[in-house]
């Protein structure tokens, strides 16, 4: 159901609202709507999907043969969610979430609300920050912005090199060699002790074999087409004046430069936590995916009555998980409205739990062969770690000297965190670098606290806002 003009909905309240129109989102809508639930869903995206599926109800032939089997499923879950009775308020910019289930939105620079009786957070993941010297520099992207131009428009950058590590650089790189621009050469970071200590993990890796055969199956393409990999990669550097034009490195004791327009970096992805931060939930520094995630149930409940979370938010474990997710957290949803007996909710979800555990069973192997290296985590002094402020890596560690003990703190010692990104760029590294100088533990260091409004809302729409 689509939104059509935005007509002061502050006075409907659904049963459910989902924020994140991704397969968790539209997974969670769909089954909160099974059961009787009025239920909206408000996404940024004019088509759902998020950005795993993203374009997917409108991508060409030439685009599903480049982006592969699993970006077509999308489909499968797109569909029935449009032809559903959720009602879908595409193209919205949320800026404010209350545990009093209220949400402000913001459509064609028109604000609104609207109420709902539970939560569920559906954001997804964001690009774990590369910062190496030179990743400011025009020409270089991220891997999952290189992956969007591929949804978007099926434009794949020529001779790109990709720096970094983990699946989606094997995909995001595959997928350019069947869109026939395959990448120069591939600049890894992980190494032979990364490997082998995934190995004591083995016996959860075999249990998602598939997983582990299609990677496989990535790197014999890339193989095939001849790119070149250089693994273990350490004093990574992007060079260029005014715009990128090389990358330094060192693998296995030699000294490597390869020059090119476009260089694609790429760590890993973290649970997106700007919502479940601002509504302060609590979270916990995850020690294996090197990241801070909400706390949260087998059935995505977190500290608040009001509110779930569902997929990548709530921890990284891709598409197929974040569906189950979506689906065990809406079961969860209903049962705390009191709409399902609390019987109804285990044996529906009890398969979905079973799988859901199957899935995620690769994950420590995945975690741990491509973990971030400390250099990358804890960069060099002069390289910058906030882009919107340009303070560097150096400066956070003067700060630390001065007695900064947490993020919250170097705001107002140098203002990092404080720009349009809102610290999404910045705030791991700024948590991970005081950590370390302090000698406390990311949790006790903390990070960035986040308040309304999540995204940029112009004065005009806020005076023309007709809050209750």
């Amino acid at each position: 159901m689509g939104m059509g003009a935005l007509l002061n909905m502050s006075n409907k309240v659904f049963d459910i609202a989902v924020i994140g129109a991704g397969p968790a989102g539209m997974s969670a809508a769909l089954e909160a709507e099974k059961h009787g639930a009025s239920v909206v869903l408000l996404d940024e995206q004019s088509q759902p999907g998020g950005q795993i599926y993203r374009n997917v109800l409108t991508a060409t032939r030439r685009q599903f043969t480049t982006l592969g089997s699993d970006y077509a499923k999308g489909a499968a879950l797109a569909k029935p969610f449009l032809e559903s009775a959720v009602m879908h308020l595409a193209g919205v910019s949320v800026w404010q979430v209350t545990q009093g289930g209220h949400i402000g939105f913001s459509k064609d620079g028109k604000a609104d609300q609207i109420r709902a009786r539970h939560i569920i957070v559906a954001t997804g993941a964001t690009e774990r920050p590369v910062p190496i010297p030179g990743w400011t520099l025009p020409g270089v992207l991220t891997a999952g912005a290189a992956q969007i131009l591929l949804k978007s428009g099926g434009f794949a950058a020529p001779s790109a090199v990709l720096v970094g590590a983990g699946p989606l650089l094997y995909l995001v790189a595959a997928q350019m060699v069947a869109a026939g621009s395959p990448p120069k050469a591939l600049v890894e970071t992980q190494t032979q002790k990364n490997l082998r200590a995934a190995l004591e993990h083995l016996g959860g890796a075999l249990r998602g074999w598939r997983y582990l055969l299609k990677g496989i199956g990535l790197i014999a393409q890339l193989k095939r087409a001849g790119v070149q990999r250089y693994s273990a990669a350490t004093e990574i550097e992007i060079s260029g004046s005014d715009c990128a034009e090389a990358v330094s490195f060192k693998a296995k004791g030699r000294h490597h430069r390869i020059e090119a327009e476009t260089f694609l970096v790429h760590l890993g992805v973290v649970p997106n936590t700007q919502i479940t931060r601002s509504l302060r939930l609590e979270h916990r520094y995850d020690d294996t995916q090197r990241c801070f995630k909400p706390i949260s149930d087998a059935y995505g409940h977190t500290s608040s009555n009001a509110i779930s979370i569902a997929g990548d938010s709530a921890g990284i474990g891709g598409a197929v998980v974040a569906a189950l997710s979506g689906r065990i957290a809406a079961l969860g949803a209903l049962q705390k409205l009191e709409m399902i007996a609390e019987t109804t909710r285990d044996e529906v979800a009890r398969p979905l739990l079973l799988k859901r555990e199957k899935e995620l069973s690769i994950r420590p192997f995945l975690d741990t062969a491509y973990a971030p290296p400390e250099e990358i985590l804890r960069p060099a002094d002069g390289t910058i770690i906030c882009r919107c402020e340009e303070v560097t890596a150096g400066d956070i560690r003067r700060f630390a000297v001065l007695g900064c003990k947490g993020p919250n703190q170097a705001k107002a010692f140098g203002r990092s965190g404080m720009g349009p990104c809102q610290g999404r760029f910045c705030g791991l590294t700024v948590t991970e670098i005081l950590a370390k100088e302090t000698g406390q533990s990311q949790d006790e260091t903390g990070a960035f606290r986040i308040r309304t409004p999540l995204k940029p809302v112009t004065l005009g729409e806020l005076a023309a806002y007709e809050a209750e």
